[in-house]
This record gives structure tokens, sequence and C-alpha cells, in this order.
């Protein structure tokens, strides 16, 4: 009669036990799949920005960003996230190993030679629905993950007159200037370096942004058209470093879409 009396009261506990194990289970799954960093972990300290530390924040495969990327030179007028910008800096030119700080592009000799810089525009970068990043331009370190200022006030305009007048350049929120010191590399290869392997390393680090940008439907497209003089001038850089790539980013007026059965009937008309 007792355990008769108990049964409702023990099935209501174990019910309610699994219940929670199912939610429980359920929440781990879905933070295995998509770890969101939190724009709430920005942080600006003696006027160097901490950015939201990488996370994988979208659903899009590799098989995916591939069949997507795309040149895209029309943007909307919205900003980009902190946490977009993030994400692409860690693709361009980010940390993937703790031992030895390689980063996530190749380098020959991991001489990394590159230096990542990021023009930003007036409301360009949204920290959240009220506030944004200062218009300037900022380098990249990838080792704290961080913008260091180097130059404030929105300068696209200028940039953009640097590049021939290339209307995306000034019209993005922001473009991403990848620069190099040969020397790094040179020192160890010699001419090669300079005429190969740093040119290799600059288009690695360029379709990461592009595959990233995708990811994140952003759209992006690579511009070495440019007097070299003035967008060293226009960005500061310095003596030593050459710039290679401006890369604006924004978010496209049309996305670039296509289906792997577009591409399959494609080849197999090819194939006769």
């Amino acid at each position: 009669m007792v355990f008769g009396r108990a049964f409702p009261w023990v099935a209501s506990i174990i019910i309610t036990l699994l219940l929670i194990g199912y939610v429980v289970a359920v929440h781990l799954l879905r933070v295995s799949e998509v770890v969101m960093p939190s724009p709430l972990t920005v942080r600006v300290v003696n006027k160097t920005v901490y950015l939201p530390l990488p996370g994988r924040i979208t659903n899009i495969s590799v098989e995916e960003a591939l069949l997507w990327r795309r040149s895209i030179r029309e943007y909307t007028d919205r900003p980009l996230t902190v946490v977009q910008l993030s994400m692409l800096l860690w693709a361009a030119y980010g940390v993937n190993d703790v031992r030895w700080g390689f980063k996530t592009t190749p380098s020959a000799g991991a001489t990394y030679p590159l230096e990542i810089y990021v023009v930003i525009g007036e409301r360009g970068v949204a920290l959240n629905e009220t506030h944004y990043l200062e218009a300037g331009v900022y380098k990249y370190d990838p080792y704290t993950h961080s913008l260091k200022p180097v130059k404030l006030g929105d300068v696209r305009k200028e940039l953009q007159e640097a590049a021939l007048g290339q209307e995306w350049v000034g019209k993005a929120p922001v473009s991403i200037v990848i620069a190099a010191v040969f020397e790094r590399t040179t020192r160890i290869y010699g001419e090669r370096g300079r005429l190969r392997y740093v040119p290799m390393e600059v288009g690695h680090a360029g379709q990461n942004i592009y595959l990233m940008a995708t990811a994140l439907e952003l759209g992006t497209v690579v511009v070495g058209a440019f007097y070299d003089d003035q967008v060293s001038s226009v960005i500061s850089l310095q003596p030593n470093e050459v710039p290679l790539y401006i890369v604006p980013v924004g978010v496209p007026k049309t996305p670039y879409r296509i289906s792997f059965s577009d591409i399959a009937r494609f080849i197999e008309s090819k194939r006769g």
C-alpha cells in the first residue's frame, strides 16, 4: 500500500529528471554546433579594442562557402557587427595554434610577413543597436585579437581616391588593407620570397576573408589596383610595409546563390 501511494510521486520525479536531462542535452548539442562570441566581451583599454573571441557562429559549411563565394561590389547601408569583424580578421590572419602561434594562413617558414589594417567608416561597425566603433584606421594584433588605433576619422573617400576611384572602396563600411614586410621572408628565402612566397600568402589571406565573408552572409572583393604611396599615406603604414590588397566588406545588396544541382548540370553538359 505504501509503495502504491508513493508510486505517482516517484514517477513524477523521474519524469522531471528526464525532462531536465533532455533540455540540458539539447543545449549542449547546440553549443557544440555553434559557439557565439558575445558582443559584451568587447573591451577598450588604453584605446586598444579587444575584439570578441573567435568561435563558430555560422551554420554554412565549407562546401557552401566555396559554392557561394563571389566578388561583390554593391553593399547596403547596414554596418557590420563587431562579431562579424572579429571573425573576418581571425580568418584573415588569426591564431589557430596555441603551441607555436601559427595562423590561419599558411606562411613560408612561418615568417608571417603580412600586417593587417582595418579602415572603418562612420557607423561602419556596430557594437550593439546604438553604439559603434569609432571611425578610423586600426591595426590588427593576431595574438591578442585586438585593434590598435592608428588614426581616427573616416578616411574611406581618401582610400577610394588612392584606389583609382573604385566606389566600392568608398562605400563599404569596412575595408581590410593587407600590407607586407617583405624582409621577414626574403631574409630566409631571398628574392624567391619577394616574387613568390609573399604574394602567395596574401592570396591565401584574401581567400580566407572571402570564405568567412560568405559564411557570414557578407560581400567582399579583393582590390589590387591602387597607388601604393597614396594608400600608405592614407592609412599611415610603416616605412617597411607595402600595401598589397584592399578588401572592402559590406552587407551585399544581392547575395550570390547557386545550388550544387546547378553545378552538376553544368558539369554534365560539358562532359557530352
